[in-house]
């Protein structure tokens, strides 16, 4: 199948789409990528969403500001697949994958919420759209996260490093997958972006620390660190996931750092999480491959290699992969498998009792 995905973060930074070609169980070829970034106005819209989907408590309410946010993000997504099979002149396909913008992920109360209408997308572009992944995980018991590791898994079978290989995505919330043969196992590490760009913005007005210049003038406070690392969290065993909100400044108390120092403490509040997620997994990894907006943050990535030692740390990049686009291949992947009736979450992944098929396929 030719598949696109789509994927819209909690960064709030943009819309990535990729194409791939794949059977649903390998990644045959890896197609043109691209990228809409969000203008000021449209992440404050989004980030207004966010704070309404908060108090969420169905999954069809769209109250306020939520109903707009919705049509955007459904309007938004069809031009950037217009546009990317414009300038790419991509001839037949044959399902797009969308996942729409998080607003809600509490999973203890089998409530997830992704805004955005996958039927109104399939209508408009024409092409049949794979969409709702999370929800039949959650409703059967699981945590609906991370949901891309069945994708991590194919893109590492054939990679030439030394196994244990894992997977880092840092997108606003950091997750882990861990590949070495059999169903991948897989959780959320805690923060990723999000603290810091969000402290960037509140100080700054930047929206975040572009390439961890800012972090890296800075002093890490590991006193706070370690204090924030004994939220119960840290220490519960894969598999977990976590809501964009779980760890807001509200939450965690922070002090009033200068703006590097606070730079500083939160690149290294996320790399101390992933470190401490290492003695749950089945053995120590000896490669590290980084995705998502955290791959272009020059010092989280140092950060990650000095934390992580003896493995070594690159980012997708550097393995031939693509460290902004991974996830919107993952989605075009799930897609695919979502309309061959294949799994796409995992008892090791999500916590799900046994391998759940998941999605909603919306025809033209």
């Amino acid at each position: 199948m030719r598949a696109i995905g789509l994927m819209s973060g909690t960064s709030f930074d943009g819309v990535d789409i990729a194409l791939i070609e794949t059977d649903g169980e390998r990644v045959e070829a890896l197609g043109p990528v691209g990228y809409r970034p969000y203008s000021d106005d449209e992440r404050s819209l989004l980030r207004q969403a966010l704070s309404e989907g908060a108090s969420l408590k169905d999954r069809e309410s769209r109250p306020g500001v939520l109903r707009e946010a919705d049509e955007f993000v459904t309007r938004v997504h069809a031009e950037t697949v217009e546009k990317f099979l414009g300038d790419e002149k991509l001839g037949r396909i044959d399902i797009v994958g969308f996942h729409g913008q998080t607003v809600i992920h509490k999973p203890q109360t089998k409530l997830t919420v992704q805004i955005g209408d996958g039927a109104a997308l399939a209508k408009r572009l024409g092409v049949p759209v794979a969409y709702d992944f999370r929800q039949a995980d959650v409703e059967s018991g699981g945590q609906g996260a991370p949901i891309v590791p069945i994708f991590h898994q194919a893109l590492a079978r054939d990679l030439a490093r030394p196994r244990p290989i894992a997977v880092l995505n840092i997108g606003g919330v950091a997750n882990v997958t861990y590949v070495d043969g059999g169903d991948p196992v897989a959780c959320d590490t805690g923060p990723g972006n999000a603290l810091i760009d969000d402290f960037m913005r509140a100080r700054t007005g930047a929206p975040y620390d572009n390439f961890g210049d800012v972090a890296a003038t800075g002093t890490p406070d590991y006193a706070f660190i370690a204090n924030t690392l004994k939220n119960p969290f840290f220490d519960q065993k894969p598999p977990k996931s976590l809501d964009r909100n779980a760890f807001s400044f509200g939450n965690i108390g922070l002090p009033d750092f200068s703006v590097s120092d606070g730079a500083a403490t939160l690149s290294a509040l996320t790399v101390e999480a992933v470190a401490r997620i290492v003695p749950y997994l089945p053995a120590v990894p000896k490669s590290w491959i980084v995705a998502g907006g955290g791959a272009r943050n020059k010092t989280l990535m140092k950060m990650l290699g000095e934390r992580l030692k003896p493995g070594t740390v690159e980012t997708a990049d550097e393995a031939g992969w693509s460290a902004d686009a991974l996830e919107a291949q993952a989605f075009a992947f799930l897609a695919a498998r979502v309309v061959c009736g294949k799994p796409i979450t995992f008892p090791k992944t999500t916590g799900v009792a046994s391998p759940m098929t998941g999605g909603v396929v919306a025809k033209p």
